[in-house]
């Protein structure tokens, strides 16, 4: 029978795991301030758990490298992404935030004006996520984070690389799934849906993958 390429590989590389003192050391290495914690207490009345704080710090990372100027972000939640992620951008940058929940984008108006953010640079668009992206332009944005329905990720990645600029940053939070991911014996339909997912980034012809092991796992790739 042959062997299985990437159970091989996960068999043949051997690495020294962090342990948990060290996974939450890294995790909590940026401090966050009141508006972030106000943002992740509305987010945990809402039901609509926000990105981890170590995730949270590597997306401002990316917009600031990017100097991004427009930013989609499939899932609002409560305004947590969105303010990591408008930190990182220019005075001048707006985020487009896309939420079935209205509810939520309330919750994030309120946490970006905590923060002294202007209204005129977050879009908040209500609705289905696939309604909405078709009707956005194609690769004119620097960066689409995708933290929405797990069972719809296929599709938005699939919408993300039409919006993208060559050069542009594709980031898929949730994409170890609560260690579901790199268990094959997990075959439930969220967890296999996000493992498809990462694959077809991993071998889509336009994209430059890595997926990083911060918070539930951030899979990242740069459109050329």
């Amino acid at each position: 029978m042959t062997d299985d390429p990437e159970a091989r590989v996960r068999r043949e590389v051997t690495i020294s795991a962090p342990s948990p003192a060290t996974w939450a050391y890294a995790e909590g290495f940026v401090l966050e301030d009141e508006a972030l914690i106000r943002a992740r207490a509305r987010a945990r009345e809402l039901g609509c758990p926000p990105v981890h704080q170590g995730t949270g710090a590597l997306l401002t990372v990316l917009t600031s490298s990017l100097r991004a100027r427009a930013v989609v972000e499939i899932g609002t939640g409560a305004g947590v992404s969105g303010l990591y992620l408008l930190r990182g951008m220019p005075e001048d940058g707006v985020l487009t935030s896309i939420d079935v929940e209205v509810e939520n984008q309330r919750a994030a108006r309120l946490a970006f004006t905590e923060a002294g953010i202007r209204t005129n640079r977050a879009r908040f668009i209500p609705g289905r996520a696939l309604d909405v992206l078709p009707r956005l332009a194609d690769a004119a944005y620097d960066l689409v984070l995708v933290d929405a329905e797990k069972t719809e990720y296929d599709a938005y990645v699939e919408q993300a690389a039409r919006l993208l600029r060559p050069g542009g940053i594709l980031a898929v939070d949730n994409a170890l799934w609560h260690n579901r991911v790199a268990d094959p014996a997990q075959r439930d339909e969220r967890t296999t849906l996000i493992r498809e997912t990462n694959k077809a980034v991993r071998d889509h012809p336009r994209m430059r993958a890595a997926l990083l092991p911060c918070g539930d796992g951030l899979l990242v790739a740069v459109a050329d």
